[in-house]
């Protein structure tokens, strides 16, 4: 059979024919697909809900002090409770946590160390729509927010907030602030519990370095939020139970012309032409206050000392509680006044402050703080005794170290079933020159210290009241008399009152009830 030229070009253009209306059907096809969707698009866009929450959330313009809102009450995020059932109420508070999915959001809010639950959710009535819960979803973390909402009682505790009978419904939303998108800490991150049976959850941690490079953001945690608010109760306490007692609240110097303590731990600073110190301790003006016929006095405030060592005892400035009175007859009076003083303390902070140290307790696991009234006294013998029984090689003279402490307050929680007591009748030679030595045993002294959970908190001593005796003493631990301090110097005898002292370190008195 023979082909002849013609045909064949007219078959090669059958099949180029087809290829290209191939190749333009399927371009067809793409572009009614495209068509189509975009259709699809423009008709959702036409037929999608107006914003009905239009009005009702957003970012709030710059506070500038305008006097808007002025008469808007708000209330705290610790008061909201059943009590407040289906009443509508304005909180202002950190978006702590947030998470929307479809029609609605649920978000953490968290005031101090409060948190409640919020949810936004897509209702007519209350005229809540779907952009106002992207928009809640969308806060960035740590976002001052104002919500507007209703309060109800939950089915079942909200076990994640501390306001766990009632969560919020949210009605307006504002954003006041904006935090940054990333931030460098997560505040659920800073306040996981040091232990967890959740091996996963230990494995998050926030390190030292990263807290205090960030110290904002670290102090938002309950613990830290709760832990300075027991800061504050311990010296609101200490100040109110004192002055009910009579005792008269002083300023003492913190720039002094000579080291108040007569060691060498203290900081030496440039005063205009000569040198200063920075005070040791008030005891020297307390001293004198009650040579002035103050009868009973005490202070708080700033206390130095240049202790070069890397521990939570031995701190280069901390807040003192001192005090200091006169007895009549014995210093156990003393003694009497500042068992009683810690004990109403104790049980204050314990009625007082139970939120806190619960908030502090969900970090740190805290033990109940046991004690006595009236509070266990020994004397420094019968704890030589315990500890030698105990195994510990220890001298009737020597000082205790901070592993002896440690094992004597495990040994008297053991025995006694307290975490506080007080040891008396320390060694003279390990107390300052101004302790009055025992009358019956001269190697024994007229001095005091207060433990907590096996740590030293505070120590105190009757003082020397004779001038003659108090100078021989202070020559005795190497004080020159140009170095004497001018209050020994009065002329006559001024110095002629009974007293006794104590000095604590009241964030070791914090840490040690906070354990």
């Amino acid at each position: 059979m023979v082909v002849s030229e013609e045909q064949v070009a007219v078959e090669g253009d059958a099949a180029t024919s087809k290829k290209a209306a191939k190749k333009a059907a399927k371009a067809a096809e793409k572009e009614q697909k495209k068509a189509e969707h975009k259709a699809a698009q423009s008709q959702g866009q036409g037929e999608q809900e107006p914003d009905t929450s239009e009005g009702r959330y957003g970012n709030m313009p710059l506070i500038r002090s305008t006097g808007e809102n002025r008469d808007r009450v708000y209330t705290d995020v610790k008061d909201l409770g059943v009590k407040l059932d289906g009443q509508t109420v304005w909180v202002r508070a950190r978006l702590q946590t947030s998470r929307a999915k479809g029609k609605q959001c649920f978000a953490v809010l968290r005031q101090t160390s409060s948190t409640v639950q919020l949810l936004v959710s897509v209702n007519e009535e209350r005229a809540v729509s779907k952009q106002m819960v992207k928009f809640t979803g969308n806060i960035n973390k740590e976002s001052i927010v104002d919500v507007q909402a209703l309060v109800v009682k939950t089915a079942a505790p909200v076990e994640s907030c501390t306001v766990r009978d009632v969560e919020l419904v949210g009605v307006q939303v504002w954003c006041v602030s904006s935090a940054k998108a990333q931030l460098p800490l997560l505040i659920e991150d800073a306040a996981r519990p040091e232990k967890s049976d959740d091996p996963e959850a230990l494995k998050i941690r926030v390190n030292q370095d990263t807290r205090l490079d960030n110290r904002v953001l670290d102090l938002r945690t309950p613990a830290n939020q709760a832990i300075f608010r027991i800061e504050a109760g311990v010296c609101r306490l200490f100040r109110d139970i004192l002055t009910k007692k009579g005792f008269v609240e002083i300023h003492t110097p913190k720039i002094i012309s000579a080291a108040s303590e007569g060691g060498a731990n203290v900081f030496t600073v440039s005063y205009f032409k000569s040198s200063a110190y920075l005070a040791q301790s008030p005891q020297l003006y307390k001293q004198m206050a009650i040579a002035a016929d103050f009868d009973k006095v005490f202070t708080v405030g700033a206390v130095f000392r240049a202790e070069d060592s890397n521990t939570h005892r031995h701190l280069t400035e901390f807040v003192g509680l001192d005090l200091e009175m006169s007895f009549k007859h014995h210093y156990h009076e003393v003694l009497d006044t500042i068992g009683a003083t810690f004990t109403e303390m104790f049980i204050g902070l314990r009625d007082q402050f139970a939120f806190e140290i619960a908030a502090v307790g969900q970090q740190y696991r805290v033990e109940p703080f046991k004690f006595l009234d009236p509070p266990l006294r020994l004397e420094f013998p019968q704890a030589i005794q315990m500890l030698k029984e105990a195994g510990v090689t220890i001298g009737e003279e020597d000082d205790l170290s901070t592993p002896d402490e440690k094992l004597l307050g495990r040994l008297v929680r053991a025995k006694y079933d307290t975490d506080f007591y007080i040891l008396d009748k320390y060694p003279l030679a390990v107390r300052p020159f101004y302790t009055m030595p025992d009358p019956t045993d001269p190697k024994a002294s007229n001095s005091y210290d207060i433990f907590m959970r096996g740590e030293e908190i505070m120590s105190g001593a009757q003082r020397i009241h004779d001038p003659e005796f108090l100078t021989e003493r202070a020559l005795h631990h190497g004080i020159g008399e140009g170095k004497l301090p001018t209050n020994i110097k009065i002329p006559g005898k001024f110095y002629d009152i009974l007293c006794s002292m104590f000095g604590s370190m009241f964030r070791m008195c914090v840490s040690d009830c906070c354990n």
